[in-house]
């Protein structure tokens, strides 16, 4: 099987460090993997993380300098087969489900006509949000993948709802169970 081309979009929270660890894997089973960071997730992980995990330029604002010519937001874009977004911050939700796109990874989901995820990553509070559950289920009308969430101790010390799924149970989302276990066999025979 030939590997996907998939997008990682990171919105600014915690779990940050888990998607790192989902991006490490992807490649590893053999994804291309464009990573496009919001500024608030650089204050969690800095794109040289991302950068060096998936061996590609990060996408970071909508007017970064370019060595070529591309309207970057949507040959991306148009390049995806499937696009996730881990982890999805109620802010960042809010704004897919509105029909915002004021920066560089609501303006590429925005242009994406591939298979997409969210995989949300909140406090209980937030999590529990009348608003928050409508805008997901406003995404899921309109066909976007949107993943449950783990229970345990948030990062804030309250227990509850809205953690970040393990990524390994990301990963076997992303590319099937089926799919993974057959590449990671063959990554294991190779090496």
């Amino acid at each position: 099987m030939q590997g996907l081309n998939i997008v990682v979009g990171v919105s600014g929270g915690i779990a940050c460090y888990k998607a790192v660890e989902l991006v490490g894997a992807l490649v590893k089973l053999g994804h291309h993997v464009d990573v496009v960071m919001t500024r608030n997730a650089e204050e969690f992980v800095t794109p040289l993380t991302f950068q060096t995990m998936s061996r590609n330029r990060v996408v970071r604002g909508m007017f970064d300098k370019v060595d070529r010519y591309d309207t970057e937001h949507i040959s991306l874009a148009k390049r995806a087969q499937v696009f996730i977004v881990v982890p999805a911050t109620a802010n960042i939700i809010g704004k897919i489900a509105g029909g915002i796109a004021d920066d560089m990874l609501t303006t590429t989901i925005m242009a994406a006509k591939c298979r997409k995820i969210i995989a949300p990553a909140m406090n209980t509070a937030m999590w529990e949000n009348p608003i928050l559950q409508e805008n997901l289920e406003k995404l899921r009308r309109h066909g976007y993948e949107v993943l449950g969430t783990a229970s345990g101790r948030l990062a804030c010390g309250d227990l509850g709802e809205g953690k970040l799924l393990p990524w390994e149970e990301i990963l076997e989302i992303v590319v099937g169970k089926a799919v993974m276990l057959d590449r990671t066999d063959q990554i294991q025979t190779n090496h």
